[in-house]
């Protein structure tokens, strides 16, 4: 082959494997920005949202049956309140940027403060996400036998919860958070699920909500227990501020702890399916260990949002399989 020929080769490779790059990186990019859209949801903190519908529904399932359970309406619920979810963590990664709370130093979400994200970005996805919830709250309503004022009331009382949070007057910044997480994800998300399912409010279920909320306000304390020296120096109080690390080590094993007791106490007088969660009590006391250290105390809070995880959905199974759910009336 001439050297005119080889120069002409050689061009067509160049220029063949110059628009395969950039085909390439035409498709990496958005790849990355859906990449980067789903890390600033917070996807390891949405069990927190995600079993206690299942809880919600799994208990529905076992009042109204088989025949009777809507598969459909069990996906737009889950839909909804993920989404919601989702939305409210966005909000927080918002306010907790503008209010100066995190910053590149200590901030364990990193979305906005290393420029990930646009705030303008961050805004829109939130408002994406809320508009989301409500889409799927009206084929809710469509598809549920409930009534609207009753779904309408669990629904946007969550809704506005999970904006209040940070944005407004923003419960979490004096001491209040801890109380909203107590309420939303467990005895809300629960008998909003319930609710959905059979058309009928039944508070009893607010008793199942209990393990799953104390489980989860573990999360918050831990994250609020390991930032306390940060948030204190910019002015937010928190209940682990107020009562101090010894008293917080106390309040988190007794939140991380306690539904362990009631699986006992329920295992015992009702029905042995409901020490299915004891399996993963050994996990822990691992991260109750490590609570206890400061050098291990940056990662309790993922490690406590994991057990939660696996917790609940032990817990759930546990809901299926026993042999009666006690003060749940059966249709």
């Amino acid at each position: 082959m001439d050297t005119a020929a080889e120069g002409v080769l050689n061009n067509g490779n160049c220029a063949k494997s110059s628009e395969e790059g950039k085909c390439a990186r035409s498709v990496e990019a958005p790849l990355m920005k859906i990449k980067t859209y789903l890390s600033a949801l917070r996807p390891w903190s949405l069990s927190a949202s995600l079993v206690p519908t299942l809880l919600g529904a799994a208990i529905a399932y076992r009042t109204v049956g088989f025949a009777e359970f809507n598969f459909l309406t069990f996906v737009f619920t889950v839909f909804t309140v993920v989404t919601v979810h989702c939305a409210g963590n966005v909000v927080n990664t918002y306010f907790d940027f503008v209010k100066g709370i995190d910053n590149r130093k200590s901030s364990d979400d990193r979305t906005l403060v290393d420029h990930i994200l646009t705030k303008d970005e961050v805004v829109t996805l939130g408002a994406l996400l809320y508009c989301a919830g409500c889409v799927g709250f009206i084929f809710l309503v469509y598809l549920s036998p409930a009534k609207l004022e009753h779904l309408a009331l669990v629904y946007f009382g969550g809704l506005s919860s999970s904006f209040l949070y940070t944005g407004g007057i923003g419960l979490k910044y004096i001491a209040l958070g801890d109380v909203l997480i107590l309420i939303i994800f467990g005895p809300i998300s629960v008998l909003f699920a319930y609710m959905a399912q059979t058309g009928h409010v039944e508070w009893m279920t607010i008793y199942y909500a209990v393990p799953l909320a104390l489980n989860t306000e573990a999360i918050l304390h831990s994250n609020n227990t390991r930032d306390a020296d940060a948030d204190r120096r910019v002015g937010i109080v928190t209940l682990a501020i107020l009562i101090g690390k010894t008293s917080s080590y106390i309040l988190y094993a007794l939140l991380l702890f306690t539904p362990y007791v009631m699986f006992v106490v329920l295992g015992v007088k009702y029905s042995g399916a409901f020490l299915i969660p004891m399996v993963t009590l050994p996990q822990a006391f691992k991260i109750e260990k490590q609570f206890r250290n400061e050098a291990t105390l940056h990662g309790v809070p993922r490690q406590t949002a994991k057990l939660n995880l696996f917790f609940g959905i032990l817990y759930v199974m546990a809901c299926f399989c026993a042999t009666q759910l006690p003060f749940i009336t059966r249709k």
